[in-house]
């Protein structure tokens, strides 16, 4: 058994929800015209999903997934501490990339039900 299977096997089942949440949002993206930069892009223990681009400016993208609505929306789940975090890879990004002058945060929020797509909902320029 090679060693990707085994780290898939050995997947919570939130993690492979959150995986095909960010499949499913990477795709969106590319759809709506956007030109993926990264994926999962990480700096110490800070992590952004997806780091996009559109028309000059930097999207930092938060994908968050739920197979329910059972504790709310996906977005809901998003706290002050996440955006802090996210605010600081940001910062440590643009610092990288000093092309991107211009930036903003974006949530995509999806919901599954049996592991099938219902929503996808961008909230762009989210503001904290």
């Amino acid at each position: 058994m090679s060693n990707k299977l085994l780290i898939q096997k050995n997947k919570s089942p939130n993690q492979a929800t959150g995986k095909k949440g960010e499949q499913l949002a990477a795709s969106f993206l590319i759809d709506n015209g956007f030109e993926i930069q990264e994926k999962n892009w990480r700096y110490h223990h800070l992590e952004v999903d997806i780091i996009a681009s559109k028309n000059g400016r930097l999207h930092i993208v938060e994908v968050k997934t739920r197979n329910s609505l059972r504790y709310g929306n996906p977005e809901e789940s998003i706290t002050k501490n996440k955006m802090k975090f996210l605010k600081n890879a940001a910062e440590a990004y643009q610092y990288q990339h000093k092309q991107w002058v211009y930036l903003q945060f974006d949530v995509i929020a999806i919901t599954l039900i049996s592991d099938i797509e219902t929503e996808i909902f961008l909230i762009e320029d989210v503001y904290f």
